[in-house]
């Protein structure tokens, strides 16, 4: 009497490692992938860094205010001012997604049995080099956001020109020309007025406040990932487990950090000169309500970018995967 054949269980893989992934597939996906994200979400970007910028509530009232207010004061595109030169942070984005998983993978060996630090270690090291490409992009796309305010104060020449008076920068600009010429405009003046380093004026703001911020989005999401695997059903999609535990780690990132992204918003626009008097002078304007400018836009940004982001990023590692692995991959 033959003995009954026995089925090896499946194992199933929770992460999906850089070396088990098709580069080809991965990398381009995760660019389109970031760009159509980044598009949907720029409007909260923009509204967040008016809120951040504005002096003791004087423009806006709140997020909904703000979105009511630039929609019917500013149209549809003043919603997206600076889009186009934002978009770089998909090449940034790449890089930053690149590091990350590189860096994973080669503190595999050594913190193997610590996944959170390991994600905390790579989040921080992918966020430095993502900072040192967008930065440029960012002080080029946030003074373009800014420009809104200054619309309504339009000065019509006998040249037809239409002139406003762009505070942060101190110019005149003509606002008749196009976008592109817009832009041009104001990356040669943020030149001539600081040289090189006026395109990485907040680098050390940014890197002080979006590494810590990778660093402990990332561990966060792996702390949450490995405790709702453990209290959820066993046949619970992994991937809506993993899209949950993005919004958990967006929402508690944001409210530790969003005093630091205040003040990188401030020393980028308003051209302020060091992170301790800026840091000085918000407080002396807002006392404790520093620490919630711009808190609601960037949590209802930040809890959406989460969701979207992990839901197309941990989708596209599952498509990218290697034959070999395939069959042990849970969705």
């Amino acid at each position: 009497m033959t003995e009954p054949s026995t089925i090896a269980p499946t194992i199933h893989i929770t992460t999906i490692e850089w070396d088990m992934m098709d580069k080809t597939k991965f990398l381009p996906l995760s660019m389109l992938s970031s760009f159509c994200v980044r598009c949907t979400l720029y409007p909260l970007t923009l509204i967040k860094t008016r809120l951040q910028i504005q002096k003791h509530g004087e423009m806006y009232k709140g997020l909904l205010d703000a979105a009511n207010r630039i929609y019917y004061t500013e149209g549809m595109s003043g919603l997206y001012r600076g889009f186009w030169v934002s978009s770089a942070q998909v090449f940034s984005g790449a890089a930053y997604i690149g590091a990350y998983e590189q860096t994973r993978y080669l503190t595999a060996p050594y913190l193997q049995q610590w996944p959170e630090i390991r994600s905390m270690v790579a989040g921080g090291v992918a966020s430095v080099f993502g900072q040192t490409i967008i930065v440029p992009f960012d002080v080029v796309s946030q003074h373009l956001m800014m420009l809104g305010l200054s619309t309504n104060n339009t000065s019509n020449s006998t040249d037809k020109k239409k002139m406003v008076f762009f505070r942060p920068l101190g110019i005149h600009l003509d606002i008749s020309k196009s976008k592109f010429h817009t832009t041009l405009d104001i990356t040669q003046c943020v030149y001539q007025q600081d040289g090189f380093k006026g395109f990485y004026r907040g680098y050390v703001a940014s890197v002080c406040t979006y590494a810590p911020n990778s660093a402990l989005w990332w561990s966060f999401y792996t702390i949450f990932q490995e405790q709702l695997e453990k209290r959820c059903p066993v046949n619970t999609s992994l991937l809506l487990v993993q899209s949950i535990s993005g919004v958990l780690a967006g929402f508690t990132t944001t409210l530790i950090t969003n005093p630091m992204d205040t003040i990188r918003a401030r020393l980028q626009v308003q051209r302020t000169n060091s992170i301790v008097g800026t840091f000085n002078s918000l407080w002396k304007e807002e006392g404790l309500m520093m620490f919630t400018k711009g808190l609601s836009a960037r949590l209802v940004q930040s809890i959406c970018f989460s969701f979207t982001i992990i839901l197309g990023y941990e989708s596209i590692k599952r498509i990218s995967i290697l034959k070999e692995y395939k069959d042990h991959v849970r969705w």
